[in-house]
């Protein structure tokens, strides 16, 4: 009997019994169509049959997961016999199984006329009706009649948008009803993934709708502040409505219309604000769809247009939830490198310089005085008269036009929170390798006011004849390259690039004081290791850690893994954080568990890392070999800011015993990690510039600093301190203090403040006052 054979015995014969080998069954041997079949069976499972049935449904629930089961006929129709069993038993089956079958069929489409009629026959004897557009492709294949009923029963008492939409959806095709019917959602919360909206947006149909329905729904919202329509507090549109307008709308921002804008700046007020003075608003839960539509396809214009509600809005509980939602927003168009550069101009001026901007500046008159907004490395505002600046804010300013100070003032935030995206942007292009069109860079970035700020401190890449790619830092150069507008340009990865290079680009930043936007010269790059090539498809380099788990989780959403929440409950013990690389064709996957609580802390311990491959629209387990090395790269660099961040090594004042205590002694002066490394060669560099620099040197994975009491070595990965001569540990916690406040870093990085300003604490021991440091240096000098 065969491994195909064995588990569908397991499925369907509660006294069967599994050999050894199967107690675990590697699926990865069973072919696709196979996989189908199984499937079928393993539905039929129900939660409280024996445990080696339970054991071999989980297994194959698993596996479809990852990959796309195929149907032969047989299996096509025996999966609706089997939903429509389940509706009988339970009352419930999940519709697009069944059609998901039929589009995976691997023959001609068998006839399902009979269980799709009883299927639809179940449905409509409910009072809601769940599954709405699954139900329409199932009518579908039980014939005319039945679909009129659905549709005539989805059409009673919706409105006319969502009519429209299941008019819409009733004339399409048998198979395009059945695609787009994975758009169903139990509740607007949670959002299908990314391709299932692309199917959507690729029927015209559907996207000739998603215009209508938006167009719709600022109609009616002009409506209500003319008073034609009268206002009731959040009564604009029903659940119904919402729901197909935040379909339509991800449609409409996955295409990116190029008539979105002008509609935001209708809808948006629209439903965010009362034609009254009420601080309620015509539609808060329309306005909260549009913002998670906005966390599954944001574009700049959306974030702008939301952010400008954000400071409208009269409720005071809206400002909060939208603040609270906007983290995944920021996350979500950071990603989507595609539009993500798309900058307003917002009215500035460009500062030229080589080719280049310097920044942007804006000038408003006030009166006697002028405001000047300008952008360097970020926007400020300032005031002048006569052309001499001022120090502060005319008080005859502040009397006579407020209105324009708090105008200028919240259009630095702007222009501040903007800067912040489009550094995220550049910095999420690495994962998908973006190359731009050279004319288009020169203008919409190069020499836009306010890019321009940022791509100046950048390293570029300019194809200047085929295969050969030309490296320039804007900032340095007096002109930049000629090439053709059609050429392309990257950002230089020190990846690419050969050692001496990288050591001549740090070499430049660190002599000109330039401060990248990122780290970027300076950027650590993670190599396939011998032991990941042994292990093949999964990585134990950042495994066997112990991490605070809550700092670990806000790290995920700031650098845009998914993640579900961990804890001390059913199904809340472990999880794999993953994210999305190269537009969607790499997955990497860090796995975690809930380990342990540390007084009010939570720990978690850290463990594999795996990638998977999207083929033919399933995600596929990949041997690492085959990541290509700037994803691979780029992704094992997120998992060791998780690890190094987060890890209870860089913990100071860790005083708990066990094996937690040992952990924290053998990882908090460990090998140092490629993040430590990148400090290290920072030290070499800046060392020689410092006021202590003769009481400094680096040592190994050490910054040994000699004070006049004890010398002092601070680990270049925990900034941990062991004192010598008996590396008696030396606890410092940070009290917010980052170097002597005039040392030049080449980008941002905490640990390496920190270092530094134990470092210059150190050097001048004898200067010490807190008497807990002091204790401790005395106890064994």
């Amino acid at each position: 009997m065969d491994l195909t054979a064995r588990l569908t015995r397991a499925l369907t014969d509660p006294d069967f019994t599994l050999e050894d080998q199967d107690r675990r069954p590697d699926l990865s041997q069973v072919s696709d169509e196979q996989l189908g079949s199984l499937f079928v069976a393993a539905y039929q499972v129900r939660a409280s049959a024996a445990q080696t049935m339970a054991t071999v449904r989980f297994a194959v629930e698993d596996a479809v997961r990852e990959r796309q089961p195929r149907y032969t006929p047989e299996a096509c129709r025996r999966m609706f016999e089997v939903l429509v069993e389940r509706c009988e038993e339970s009352g419930w089956a999940d519709l697009t199984l069944g059609l998901r079958a039929l589009e995976s069929c691997t023959g001609p489409l068998p006839d399902v006329s009979e269980p799709a009629r009883r299927l639809v026959g179940f449905r409509l004897e409910k009072e809601t009706l769940r599954q709405p557009y699954a139900l329409l492709a199932v009518a579908g294949f039980a014939g005319d009649a039945t679909l009129r009923s659905v549709v005539e029963r989805l059409s009673r008492d919706v409105g006319p948008i969502v009519a429209d939409e299941i008019a819409v959806m009733a004339g399409l095709t048998p198979a395009e009803r059945a695609l787009l019917s994975d758009i169903d959602r139990e509740h607007r919360f949670v959002s299908p993934l990314a391709h299932t909206w692309r199917r959507s947006a690729d029927n015209p149909a559907y996207v000739a709708f998603a215009r209508r329905a938006l167009e719709a729904a600022a109609d009616r919202t002009d409506a209500i502040r003319a008073g034609e329509i009268p206002y009731r507090a959040d009564k604009a549109f029903t659940d119904r409505e919402i729901t197909s307008l935040g379909q339509a709308l991800r449609v409409a921002l996955l295409r990116d219309e190029p008539w979105l804008p002008e509609l935001f700046q209708r809808l948006l007020p629209g439903v965010a604000l009362a034609p009254t003075a009420a601080k309620t608003l015509p539609s808060q839960a329309l306005l909260y769809e549009v913002v998670r539509a906005a966390q599954d396809f944001p574009t700049p214009e959306l974030v702008t247009a939301i952010r400008t509600v954000r400071r409208t809005v009269r409720h005071a509980g809206v400002p909060k939830q939208l603040d609270k939602m906007f983290k995944k927003v920021d996350a979500a168009l950071a990603e989507r490198t595609d539009v993500a550069l798309r900058l307003p101009r917002l009215g500035f001026d460009a500062v030229p310089v080589g080719g280049s901007v310097a920044g942007g500046v804006l000038r408003r008159p006030a009166g006697d005085y002028q405001a000047v907004v300008t952008v360097t490395e970020t926007a400020t505002l300032t005031w002048e008269k006569d052309g001499r600046p001022l120090r502060s804010l005319p008080a005859p300013v502040r009397r006579d036009h407020a209105a324009l100070v708090k105008e200028l003032r919240e259009l630095v935030k702007r222009v501040n929170a903007q800067l912040v995206t489009l550094v995220r942007a550049l910095e999420g292009g690495f994962a998908v390798e973006a190359v731009h069109p050279y004319g288009w860079w020169r203008t919409e970035l190069a020499g836009h006011p306010l890019a321009g700020t940022l791509v100046r401190r950048l390293l570029w890449e300019i194809e200047i004849a085929p295969g050969e790619w030309r490296a320039v830092l804007p900032e340095t150069a007096e002109h930049l390259p000629d090439a053709p507008d059609d050429a392309s340009v990257r950002l230089w990865h020190p990846l690419r690039s050969d050692p001496r290079a990288v050591r001549a680009w740090r070499d430049l930043l660190t002599e000109r004081c330039i401060r990248q936007p990122f780290k970027q010269a300076f950027r650590e790059i993670y190599l396939l290791t011998p032991a990941e090539e042994r292990t093949r498809v999964y990585s134990n380099r950042f495994a066997a850690h112990l991490v605070h788990y809550r700092r670990m989780f806000a790290l995920f959403r700031a650098r845009g893994w998914k993640s579900d929440l961990l804890g001390p409950w059913d199904g809340g013990d472990g999880d794999e954080a993953e994210r999305t690389l190269a537009a969607g064709e790499w997955r990497v996957r860090f796995f975690h568990r809930w380990a342990d609580w540390a007084g009010e802390e939570e720990l978690a311990s850290t463990d594999q890392v795996r990638f998977h491959r999207r083929v033919e629209g399933v995600w596929r387990e990949a041997p690492l070999a085959d990541v290509p090395p700037l994803v691979f790269s780029e992704a094992m660099r997120d998992v060791d800011l998780f690890v190094g961040v987060t890890s209870i090594a860089a913990d100071p004042d860790w005083t708990d015993g066990g094996p937690e205590r040992t952990y924290w002694e053998r990882a908090g002066f460990a090998e140092l990690t490629a993040s430590a490394e990148a400090r290290r060669d920072v030290l070499e560099r800046i060392l020689p510039r410092l006021r202590i620099a003769d009481r400094c040197t680096l040592e190994g994975r050490f910054l040994v600093v000699r004070g006049e009491l004890r010398r002092y070595k601070i680990h270049l990965g925990s900034a941990n301190i062991l004192m010598e001569p008996d590396d008696s540990y030396l606890c410092i916690v940070p009290a917010g203090r980052k170097g002597d406040g005039k040392v030049f870093l080449p980008f941002e990085d905490e640990r390496l403040s920190l270092i530094l300003s134990k470092a210059f604490l150190l050097a001048a021991d004898t200067e010490i006052t807190d008497e807990t440091i002091l204790m401790q240096i005395k106890r064994g000098a």
